[in-house]
């Protein structure tokens, strides 16, 4: 039986994450991210407990997730999806950067842009 990369493994903790999440379970947060979490979008705070909490209180936590990409190296996982909430039928398109450090969550960025009308985008935004 061979190791798994270091960048299959991230992927796989991301991606179970994504999935659990994207089914309500926000607490997975919790064993994701380490406790010293750095969070680079603005307004979103560090640290594991302020995020987790932050993150409950977001629309992401009652939004439809749909993955479309993922693409991972030894540190960063990139995951690339469309959020729709119930206020938002056309969503935005987001870009996740995680980067782990021993299995853990440690640093996040996020670039989250409007999708919009059809027409704007004829080869689609996502």
């Amino acid at each position: 039986m061979t190791d798994m990369g270091a960048a299959e493994r991230n992927k796989s903790l991301v991606l179970h994450g994504f999935e659990q999440f994207a089914a309500g379970n926000i607490e997975v947060l919790r064993t994701l991210l380490r406790e010293d979490f750095v969070e680079h979008s603005p307004g979103n705070p560090s640290g594991r407990d302020a995020f987790v909490d932050f993150i409950a209180a977001a629309p992401v936590a009652r939004a439809k997730l749909d993955l479309k990409r993922v693409v991972a190296d030894d540190q960063h996982v990139v995951v690339h999806y469309r959020m729709v909430t119930p206020e938002d039928e056309r969503g935005v398109a987001v870009v996740d950067i995680w980067r782990l450090v021993d299995g853990q969550i440690v640093e996040h960025w996020d670039v989250v842009q409007p999708v919009p009308e059809p027409r704007e985008v004829p080869h689609g935004m996502i």
